[in-house]
Parts: C-alpha cells; sequence; structure tokens
C-alpha cells in the first residue's frame, strides 16, 4: 500500500499567538513573542528572557474539565492538550462517543520533558514525609507520555497513540512517523505534534551550558537573531504545534480542506562521529538526511522554493546553511528562500518541530514568506555560501509550491520532511 498524505488540521500555542489565526497574523508580519521574565531575573540566569506563550485567564477551561485541573501543574500538557484539540476541530473530525473508540485514529505526540514544576512538587512532598499528599494525578502530569494519554483519552483515538521524544527534532519526526503509518495503511488519521513546558527547571540546564544569549536582557525582542554575525546564543522557549495528518482518501471522502501534501521526508542520526556530537551535528549525516528526504519526496532540489531551517542563532547557523547549500548542490541565487521562525519565538526545544511545520504549512496554503527579524547584519560565512535576498527580512506575498522543513537535535538526530502546495 502506498497512499497519499496530507494534512487537514492546525494547532498551536506559540510565544507570539495562541490559535492559527493569531499566530497567523504574527508570523506573516514579524511579530516576536520574547520576553523579559522577571522570574527568570530573580533565580540569577543569565538569559533572563523566554518565548512563552500568554494563555487567557479561564482559556484552560475549554479544554480541560475543572477535575481535571484540580492539581494541575503541568504546562507542556496543557499547551498539547490546546494545539492538539484546535487541530482535531479544525481538520472537521468530532469526538469519539463513549462506547467506541475511533479504531482508525492515533496520536503521536512528542516532547522532552513532561511537568517539570510538578515534579518538583512531588519530589519535595516526599523528601518532606509527605508521600501521601501526592494526589492521583502526579504519574499522569510527569510521564513523557503524559500529552499523548491526555489526548487520546479525550478524543478516544483508537490506533496508537504514543509519544517520542528526539530533543529539538521531536515535533518533525512525530510527522513523519505518522506519515509512515498512514502510508502503509496501519491508521486513517495522525493527530502529530510536539509540546515544551515553561519552566526555569527546564532552561536552566541550557543556561548553564552558556548557550542561551545573555546580551538583550533588556531587548527581548532583538535577542533571536538566526543567521546574525551578532548572534549570541538562542533564547529559550515553550508551547505546542499540532496537525491532523491523514490519507488523502479518508479527507476526500470527509470532504475535508485540504492544507498541503507530505511528499516524503527523511531521520538519521549522525552517530556522534566525526564533528557530531551530543551537542554538534555531523555535517555528512545532515547532508545525508536533506538529500533524502529529497529523494524520497520525489522531486529535485530546485524544485524546493523555501527552507523552513533549524537555525537556532548559535555558531553553527552557518554551518547549517553550508550543509544545505551541499546537500542540494545550490549556491548564490540559485539557492531556495530560507527563513527562521526561531527569530520571532525563541527556540521552542521539542515543541519547536512541530510550531515550525504548522507554520510552514500556513506560508504554503496563504502564499506567503514570512520574515526571519533581526539578522539586517547577516553572517558574513552566510553570505559566502547565499545571496542576502535569499533571507526575507520583511513578508513577501509569493504562490510557494514546495518547502521543505529541517530539524537537529541534540544526540545528534536529524529530520527533514517535504511539504507541497496541495
Amino acid at each position: 500500500m502506498n497512499r497519499r498524505v496530507v494534512i487537514t488540521g492546525l494547532g498551536v500555542v506559540a510565544p507570539n499567538g495562541v490559535g492559527i489565526e493569531a499566530f497567523n497574523e504574527a508570523i506573516k508580519n514579524g511579530v516576536s513573542g520574547v520576553k523579559h521574565l522577571e522570574e527568570l531575573e530573580t533565580l540569577k540566569f543569565s538569559c533572563q528572557i523566554a518565548g512563552q506563550p500568554e494563555i487567557p485567564e479561564g482559556k484552560e477551561l475549554d479544554y480541560l474539565t475543572p477535575l481535571q485541573l484540580r492539581n494541575f501543574d503541568s504546562s507542556g500538557i496543557l499547551y498539547g492538550v490546546m494545539a492538539g484539540i484546535d487541530a482535531w476541530k479544525d481538520a472537521g473530525l468530532t469526538f469519539s462517543d463513549e462506547n467506541e473508540p475511533d479504531w482508525d485514529s492515533g496520536i503521536i505526540f512528542g516532547t522532552g520533558t513532561s511537568g517539570v514544576n510538578k515534579f518538583r512538587e512531588a519530589i519535595y512532598k516526599v523528601d518532606d514525609l509527605k508521600v501521601r499528599r501526592l494526589g492521583s494525578t502526579v504519574v499522569a502530569q510527569t510521564m513523557a507520555s503524559g500529552v499523548s494519554a491526555y489526548l487520546g483519552g479525550i478524543l478516544g483515538t483508537g490506533n496508537q497513540v504514543t509519544t517520542n521524544s528526539s530533543a529539538c527534532t521531536t515535533g518533525t519526526e512525530s510527522i513523519l512517523m505518522a506519515f509512515d503509518r498512514i502510508k502503509t495503511g496501519h491508521a486513517e488519521r495522525i493527530l502529530v505534534g510536539g509540546t515544551s513546558d515553561s519552566s526555569p527547571y527546564l532552561w536552566g540546564g541550557f543556561d548553564a551550558m552558556k548557550v542561551c544569549t545573555y546580551k538583550h536582557n533588556e531587548s527581548p525582542e532583538k535577542a533571536s537573531r538566526p543567521m546574525s554575525a551578532s548572534a549570541s546564543g538562542f533564547v529559550p522557549g515553550s508551547g505546542a504545534g499540532a496537525l491532523v495528518i491523514e490519507s488523502l482518501e479518508s479527507a476526500e471522502k470527509r470532504g475535508a480542506t485540504v492544507y498541503a501534501e507530505i511528499l516524503g521526508g527523511h531521520i538519521n542520526s549522525g552517530g556522534q562521529r566525526s564533528e557530531g556530537t551530543m551537542t554538534a551535528p555531523n555535517s555528512q549525516a545532515v547532508q545525508r538526511c536533506i538529500r533524502k528526504a529529497v529523494e524520497h519526496a520525489g522531486i529535485k532540489s530546485t524544485d524546493i522554493d523555501l527552507i523552513n531551517g533549524h537555525l537556532t542563532a548559535t555558531a553553527k547557523d552557518p554551518v547549517e546553511i553550508e550543509n544545505w547549500s551541499k546537500a542540494l548542490n545550490l549556491e548564490g541565487s540559485q539557492f531556495p528562500y530560507i527563513n527562521s521562525l526561531k527569530s520571532m519565538i525563541g527556540h521552542c526545544l521539542s515543541a519547536a518541530g512541530s510550531i515550525e511545520a504548522v507554520s510552514s504549512v500556513l506560508q504554503l496554503h496563504h502564499g506567503y514568506i514570512f520574515p526571519s527579524i533581526n539578522c539586517e547584519d547577516i553572517h558574513p560565512e552566510i553570505l559566502k555560501v547565499i545571496d542576502t535576498d535569499k533571507i526575507p527580512q520583511e513578508h513577501i506575498k509569493k504562490d510557494i509550491n514546495i518547502i521543505a522543513k529541517a530539524s537537529f537535535g541534540f544526540g545528534d538526530v536529524n529530520a527533514c520532511i517535504i511539504f507541497k502546495k496541495f
């Protein structure tokens, strides 16, 4: 079986927009969601800014019941549930009835960690000899698969319900995992995505590694600077992105709106060999991942109109551009347009790939290229490889046909996916 796979629903909880409409307007207009957080200043972080979604008070009651929210403190699960339910409804799908699961629908929703704040609370109670006061939902809120378990119970999905975890590659990987399952006939539709907590206990490790910027605590909107010569590290972020992907036959049968088609992709690892390490990519593997994705999608590199890069605002940005150029065998004016959503929302870690995938699909569907902000001083090593005008710094209204989206994560893991306008 070799079925066509399409995207029929989108949902997002991002630092610069909660909900697809707000997010679409924000990215189109280059609106930053990075803000100064007093908590990080109080805790003496070097980087005292972050991209954190702003959830309107009481909004969580639209997604979880008062009982579910009792003693609830897992922001990543909340973000994932919100984005997931929004995507499900956007696809025109309903929740299964109370007696019968929806055997044709599944969930692959990734995360890096879950309920960090809840875990902290639980540790203190255990250490204070108050284990009986932990409550009955600590496990569900802190297990890695908590987000898919919550969504599975709300939606009543009866196909595979699982959580993947591959650092910054997680969200993109979830789409390709589901793509394979649908293409081979094991499911009709799968809700996919990635989510990441908002918590100093999650971001602190990156601050200690000195990979986060500390130079823009007074000017947070200027802090995330992918592809810039003055980039000084990434801005930590959080949120969730979700997509409903399904077989074309199923989508047509339901009369669903189709946002885009998934042509193919590739997942691999550099094995932490050559220059690859726990924190640095093996360029050979990155280039191979991109080439294999193009090959699997059945396209030529010259067919790609836009690249939505990983591009984190670290010293590795010029290396990533070089890897794209070598993998596609394109440079200068022949290179596709390339942009980085992280310029507006920071690096949302395990949610990054899924939020960026949502932004990719929105660009395809609405016909525009969003700007990479804060890179008015493009890194000179990048300009040795591609032309300046291939990095849009203002919104461009343009019909685009094919986007390549890639994510590269800690552990030397890679994923690249090819989206096509439907």
